[in-house]
């Protein structure tokens, strides 16, 4: 188990873009036989390859980070492997154990109400944005590939893939084939969360095609919460445009239902890096540490602003709505991170703001590295 150090915290430059390979083999769990053509990729990101004929993959260009490696092929179940990577790796063999198939339950739901969750799965899940209106679903028989559900009573929508749902993104440029395990959205709490397992690859388009999704892409990036986590690693999250305050929230004891939920105090002083980061005992993560909410803002002129101009910004009645920041509201003590800026334990945050409104149609690779626009 990771433990924060919370003695003394080391950021150093962020040095994390060297490039490394990954070896192994595919093999049969029941007679060791080699595995031929079977994925393997690194979840939630581009690299990736195919077994061969002896079963063995190679996957290049991996950036440092933790990683789930995922293998997968027609007929066996799922492989996911835990890795952290900092060097050239040569994996010990990996077994896949055939899919033993078995009578699903049937479910018998109500004529036409698929069509109209369907509606609502594409909102929760691609989001509203300029960029959700270029994603669609390729998969044919999404009806026998999606599982959706909405309960009017709780107001409670969820989802889920039978198998990977392919995915094109013209906004950012890349097919993604995503496995959906749980998609849950709850219309009282205002919560919305997803998660899955995913494969990037580049789209095929003209120079000026690549031009404009380079450019969406560093759109996308710039302001999330990869961006910000690695400005955090680099300690240069102020000179990338961000400043983090102290947000004090507190329930409304006489709350009824309506209305702000909570009394909430912004601390005007920036925080510094020591202050919500901490080591942990685990080479390449962080761990995000605060007793109370981040309040992260994101704004190349605003991050600069002398204390007098952001105490004027926190006196305007309608700052928590500004589109540009994002609260971080802790479920757990401690929210830990790699060297990809990519939480580790999602469920022990919540985005409200921002970052929350960011669903599939902004989402980047793990190994996205910003390039300039040419």
């Amino acid at each position: 188990m990771r433990w924060p150090c919370f003695l003394i915290l080391f950021l150093l430059p962020f040095t994390c873009f060297a490039q490394y390979i990954i070896t192994g083999k595919v093999l049969n769990s029941t007679d060791k036989t080699p595995v031929a053509n079977a994925s393997v990729f690194l979840n939630n990101a581009m690299a990736g390859s195919k077994t061969d004929d002896k079963g063995a993959f190679t996957i290049t260009n991996v950036r440092s980070g933790q990683y789930d490696l995922v293998v997968s092929s027609l007929g066996y179940e799922t492989s996911h492997q835990n890795i952290m990577v900092n060097t050239d790796i040569r994996l010990a063999d990996i077994s896949l154990a055939p899919k033993i198939m078995m009578l699903q339950e049937v479910r018998i739901k109500p004529k036409g109400g698929w069509a109209k969750n369907y509606e609502k799965f594409k909102q929760y899940f691609f989001g509203n944005s300029a960029y959700a209106q270029q994603c669609k679903i390729l998969n044919k028989n999404l009806e026998d590939l999606l599982d959706l559900d909405y309960d009017s009573k709780t107001r409670v929508f969820t989802a889920r893939s039978a198998d990977f749902l392919e995915i094109e993104n013209k906004a950012l440029g890349y097919k993604i084939r995503y496995l959906l395990q749980e998609l849950k959205s709850d219309g009282i709490a205002n919560i919305n969360y997803y998660e899955g397992t995913a494969s990037f690859e580049e789209l095929k388009g003209s120079k000026s095609q690549k031009r404009k999704w380079q450019k969406n892409r560093l759109n996308a990036y710039e302001g999330s919460s990869m961006h910000f986590l690695r400005s955090v690693i680099s300690n240069s999250f102020t000179d990338e445009g961000f400043k983090i305050l102290r947000l004090i929230r507190k329930p409304k004891p006489d709350y009824k239902g309506f209305g702000p939920k909570y009394n909430q105090t912004l601390v005007s002083i920036p925080l510094v890096t020591k202050d919500f980061v901490k080591l942990t005992d685990a080479q390449g993560e962080y761990a995000l540490n605060f007793s109370d909410c981040l309040y992260v803002i994101y704004d190349k002129k605003r991050a600069h602003l002398g204390d007098k101009d952001s105490k004027n910004l926190l006196l305007s009645p309608d700052f928590m709505d500004d589109p540009l920041t994002t609260t971080l509201i802790f479920n757990e003590p401690n929210a830990f991170f790699d060297n990809n800026g990519i939480i580790i334990n999602p469920l022990s945050l919540l985005f409200d703001g921002n970052w929350g409104h960011r669903l599939m149609a902004e989402l980047l690779p793990v190994d996205y590295v910003p390039e300039a626009i040419k």
